[in-house]
Parts: structure tokens; C-alpha cells; sequence
């Protein structure tokens, strides 16, 4: 490999190989030695700015998470505008169309990685579905403020039916991503009586 590579942005470009691999040859594929390959640099790269592989494989995942936090923040601000049922079909095609299932089978797969990403984040659950759940929560909550979700739903509990649902749906296919009508089904029988009507 060349060792004389400049990288710009060299955790971001490293970032981008690891995900690439992940798409194309999955979490056992991923090594160290993958990821340099793949970004066309030495892997002594990646050393220089990570601890060690599982130290880089966190910061990915972390990284994942800053991302879902930002788009969690705009599809709050969304809120009262447009329909529910097509918001929530967005972001779960939004989250599941992208890297985020295969990193959700990395992190399930490699115990020192969710031992560290839980230390990381404070928190409990499969890291990266528990901070959507979270998003997708506040936007259900903003929206029974609004008036949109009838007052007694209980927003955590949909947004964990929501997550789950949406991770069986998008993971383990190999022919692309489920039709929008299919994934727009599953959000509407969750949500079932909860979304409320206009006059």
C-alpha cells in the first residue's frame, strides 16, 4: 500500500472506507487492514488517529449517532407541518436506507465495541437504535403538544415499535431497500388511533 498518501480529513475518509466494507462485505470483513485498504493509505494511518481498531470502530459508531441527534433535531422542528404517517416513513427510510443496519449488526456483533459505545453515550440498548428511538420520540412528543397525537399515546413506547419495525423491515435484504408503500403501512399500523385528525 502507499505509505506517502496525504489524507484530508483522514478520519473522515477512514470513516467513509469502514462503511464502505461494512455495505459491500460486511462486519467480519472489517478490520483494520480493510479499512486502510479501502481509503488507499498505510495503515499505520489509522493508528495515528485512533487508539486501536475497536477505539476507531467506536468514534464511527459515535459518529453515526452525532448524525441521527442532528437529523432527530430537524424532524422535531418539523413538527406540525405535513403528515405524521409520511414524516416518520422518511426518517425510518432516512435511518435504515443508509449504513445504519449494517453498523447495527457490527455493534451487536462485537461486545467491546457496545461495552465501550454504552461507557461512551451513558446509555442502555443496541447503541444507534437507542438514540433514534430517542429522536423519534421527542417528535411524537412535540407533536401530541401539538395537538396531532392524541394526549394519552405513549410516545416511547411507539417510538421503540417504530424502530423495531423499521430495523426488521430494511435489515437482512438483499434486493434493496422495501417499497415506501410497505414501510408507509407498518408506521400507519403502529401509530393506528393515536394521530388525530383535523376537524
Amino acid at each position: 500500500m502507499p505509505t506517502g498518501v496525504a489524507l484530508r480529513d483522514a478520519r473522515q475518509q477512514l470513516f467513509a472506507a469502514a462503511e464502505r466494507v461494512l455495505l459491500r462485505d460486511g462486519a467480519n470483513a472489517l478490520t483494520s487492514r480493510s479499512v486502510t485498504a479501502e481509503a488507499g493509505c498505510a495503515k499505520g494511518v489509522l493508528h495515528r488517529h485512533f487508539a486501536d481498531f475497536d477505539a476507531f470502530l467506536t468514534e464511527l459508531v459515535l459518529d453515526r449517532v452525532e448524525m441521527i441527534e442532528r437529523e432527530g433535531e430537524a424532524l422535531r422542528g418539523s413538527a406540525g407541518s405535513g403528515e405524521i404517517t409520511d414524516r416518520v416513513t422518511d426518517a425510518l427510510t432516512e435511518l435504515f436506507g443508509s449504513v445504519a443496519v449494517a453498523i447495527v449488526g457490527l455493534v451487536t456483533a462485537r461486545d467491546a465495541l457496545r461495552a465501550r459505545l454504552r461507557e461512551a453515550t451513558g446509555g442502555t440498548g443496541v447503541p444507534l437504535l437507542t438514540q433514534a428511538a430517542a429522536a423519534l420520540a421527542a417528535y411524537l412528543t412535540a407533536e401530541r403538544e401539538l395537538g396531532r397525537l392524541a394526549p394519552d399515546s405513549d410516545v416511547d413506547t411507539l417510538a421503540l415499535t417504530l424502530i423495531g419495525s423499521g430495523h426488521l423491515l430494511f435489515a437482512g435484504r438483499d434486493g434493496g431497500p422495501p417499497p415506501r408503500a410497505e414501510v408507509e403501512r407498518v408506521v400507519a399500523g403502529a401509530l393506528g388511533g393515536a394521530v388525530r385528525r383535523p376537524a
